[in-house]
């Protein structure tokens, strides 16, 4: 296999690259000058070197603890479940959380083989369970396995003795009545309130 099919082949194994988006960027750099080229292969080196999950929540930081976690000025008491670090960010820039975070690292999915034990669902319980959290928020994807797998967190912290919230669902703002889905308006009046 030559050295183009072969980063063509690895591209192609990125999310949302396809087989023709690979090539063309596998053409595309070999375009640029080979330092170019070097940069991004040492990027992905020192990012593969350096990153990893942060000992308390599971974001991803080149530290033992990311920096929400050693950000004094979070509430400890506040914990926000994600599937994935990357839905951090997107919580994060809305600018209104100010809790900490606990990362799943996925969503329940039989059919993909993947089950409780394969989340760092008991991570999440022994933080529950060292004291200190009165809320645990559940920000799952509204897809079906995000539901299964709130429902099943939200069962497994009952015992504990902490508040267990799911974030709200429905109409995006801006979004117009006539285009939504049938789901996503069910779900807007079932989580509708008094307006101040």
């Amino acid at each position: 296999m030559s050295a183009i099919e072969d980063l063509a082949l690895e591209l192609a194994k990125l999310p949302g690259i396809g087989r023709k988006t690979a090539t063309r960027l596998t053409y595309h750099l070999l375009k640029q000058p080979p330092e170019a080229s070097r940069r991004l292969a040492g990027a992905l080196v020192t990012m593969a070197e350096r990153v990893r999950s942060c000992e308390v929540c599971g974001n991803l930081t080149e530290d033992a603890q990311c920096a929400i976690c050693r950000d004094p000025r979070r509430d400890p008491a506040l914990v926000c479940v994600v599937e994935e670090a990357s839905d951090i960010g997107a919580i994060e820039r809305a600018g209104e959380y100010r809790g900490r975070y606990h990362v799943l690292g996925g969503r329940l999915s039989p059919l993909d083989g993947v089950g409780p034990d394969d989340l760092a669902i008991d991570a999440l319980l022994a933080r529950v369970r060292g004291g200190g959290v009165r809320e645990v928020i559940l920000a799952t994807n509204p897809s079906l396995e995000g539901e299964a797998t709130a429902v099943y967190v939200q069962r497994e912290l009952k015992a504990h003795g902490v508040a267990v919230t799911r974030i709200a669902r429905g109409l995006p703002v801006g979004g117009d009545l006539e285009y939504a889905d049938g789901v996503t308006i069910a779900q807007a009046l079932s989580a509708r309130r008094e307006m101040p």
